[in-house]
């Protein structure tokens, strides 16, 4: 616990003179009147949220706080409750889902929830918190990522002005996460396997395993 309160201006002043000016605690406990304690203190506090200098714009003071402060941030906010992170993260996974649209559905359960521009801050924060043995690790040459991308794109046909639908297929290597992409006239069978031979020709190669995602055919 902080052994003193600051106001979020004095707290950004030792943070900007600690990571900008590179001062120790001593110089930065006398330009600020307070003690050297209390600076280590904060420095910690913002390192523990995962802040960098300089702090993003959009960072207004009351997320500040509740970054800094979190326990007793909530307690005052009960009523505004913080995004729900893990629904948001499986959320994302799936087509067509943006963190815009997510936030949408929070407002309209909480409508004084946070803004748009918090409520992205505090996912993000989030985010660097994830347990990173989780985190899938590959073998170069062992597995290639295969799916078609979001909802298409549309096409104009520059002598008719006929617009279609052309549908993104993309390739990702595991281990390096190279990509192929390139735009199909559809999910069917034979522009399916025609990309994966162009594919295949880009890299020079194939690897031991093809994991595709879920099909629309």
């Amino acid at each position: 616990m902080a052994k003193e309160r600051l106001s979020m201006r004095k707290i950004k002043e030792i943070l900007r003179l600690f990571h900008e000016l590179k001062l120790g605690k001593k110089p930065i406990a006398r330009v600020c009147s307070v003690s050297p304690s209390t600076v280590v203190d904060y420095v910690r506090r913002a390192a523990d949220a995962g802040l960098e200098w300089p702090l993003p714009d959009e960072l207004d003071e009351a997320s500040l706080e509740a970054l800094l402060f979190p326990t007793a941030r909530h307690q005052r906010t009960a009523d505004r409750p913080l995004p729900p992170m893990v629904e948001i993260h499986q959320e994302l996974r799936k087509k067509g889902v943006t963190l815009q649209l997510l936030w949408e559905e929070y407002k309209e359960k909480y409508p004084d929830g946070y803004q748009y521009s918090q409520f992205c801050e505090h996912f993000r924060r989030w985010q660097k918190t994830l347990d990173l043995s989780l985190r899938q690790e590959y073998r170069a040459g062992e597995k290639m990522f295969i799916d078609f991308a979001g909802k298409g794109i549309p096409v104009v046909n520059p002598v008719t002005g006929e617009i279609t639908k052309a549908e993104i297929f993309v390739v990702v290597l595991g281990a390096s996460s190279y990509t192929y992409a390139e735009a199909v006239e559809s999910q069917n069978l034979q522009s399916w396997i025609g990309a994966h031979v162009r594919a295949f020709e880009y890299f020079g190669g194939v690897t031991e395993i093809l994991v595709p995602d879920n099909l629309l055919c």
